[in-house]
């Protein structure tokens, strides 16, 4: 970040301004028509700050995230990436790491620092921050999660008759009644108020989005593992893998009811593909949007980060 910063506030074309100013002795005889690149400028002339330019100070204080795109194609959900939020004048920015064959990786800008606005909803053209969303069912959720969770998803696919993720008001409210989820009216309205694209009552959700606005979602460190998880399966990164290569890398060896003697490596794995199965909408295989959302319910009823993340480690080797 110094070294960026050193190059850009020498490279400010604010520079060339005090080469213009100085006597003919100063510069090169045909600076006038010369490229502002080939025209001469000593050290001494050269600005430790202009105005345009930021410094190292002001962009120390900032608050960095890891970030992901919300999407159910798992190519795109796979990227790695990470952002900078800048209090000095509440901009954001979002960076891509990319690899480069085996041993090479790139940090790229993906999303060009600015300051960005709610594009939908009730707060529609004002920045954003923390607190958007709030959860309301996470507590109701404990020890029955993963059923839940799965049950829903398969709920709201069949409920989407043309295929691209909308539901009404109604059809959220029915799938919460027929799950037995209990939500007050007046929180419902507040998040349908947030959630709803057109700003008013009769336009319709994307259910996934109404999913983690409800529910909450696990946090980035979580999600970290559930993606390494699923990128080593999924090998060609397609986004989807055959159950038949989950059923091969699974793991249950080091389960610990396995280990007690309680149950069988084959019991254990037959009872991790069977309640996987439930989240896929194709019999034979599970995109990654299905894999995390299994992985999402598993994850509201372990409350430490660490024993979340070893129950990844043990059967996927990672």
């Amino acid at each position: 970040m110094i070294d960026h910063l050193s190059r850009a506030v020498i490279s400010d074309p604010e520079q060339n301004l005090t080469i213009q100013r100085k006597g003919s002795a100063r510069i090169l005889q045909d600076s006038k028509t010369a490229p502002v690149r080939l025209r001469k400028r000593t050290l001494h002339e050269t600005k430790i700050k202009t105005h345009s330019t930021l410094t190292e100070n002001m962009l120390s204080h900032k608050v960095q995230f890891d970030g992901r795109i919300i999407s159910r194609n798992g190519r795109d959900a796979c990227r790695e990436l990470i952002g900078f939020f800048f209090t000095h004048d509440q901009s954001l920015t979002i960076y891509e790491y990319r690899q480069f064959g085996k041993n090479r990786t790139n940090v790229l800008p993906f999303i060009q620092k600015s300051i960005y606005c709610h594009q939908c909803g009730r707060r529609k053209g004002k920045q954003y921050q923390l607190g958007d969303f709030h959860v309301v069912l996470k507590e109701k959720l404990h020890k029955r999660s993963v059923r839940i969770l799965t049950g829903l998803g398969r709920y709201f696919q069949r409920l989407d008759k043309e295929g691209n993720g909308l539901l009404d008001k109604a059809a959220f409210k029915q799938a919460l009644k027929v799950f037995h989820l209990e939500v007050s009216e007046k929180d419902f309205e507040s998040l349908w108020l947030i959630l709803n694209v057109n700003g008013n009552g009769n336009g319709k959700v994307d259910y996934g989005e109404f999913k983690r606005a409800i529910f909450g979602e696990m946090n980035e460190y979580r999600k970290s593992f559930v993606r390494k998880a699923f990128m080593k399966l999924d090998c060609n990164r397609t986004g989807s893998v055959p159950i038949i290569n989950v059923r091969k890398c699974y793991c249950a060896k080091k389960h610990s009811q396995v280990i007690s003697g309680h149950s069988t490596e084959e019991e254990i794995k037959s009872s991790f593909l069977e309640t996987l199965k439930d989240t896929c909408s194709k019999s034979d295989e599970v995109s990654y949007g299905e894999f995390e959302d299994y992985y999402e319910g598993l994850s509201i009823e372990i409350a430490d980060d660490e024993d979340f993340v070893n129950i990844l480690r043990t059967p996927w080797g990672i």
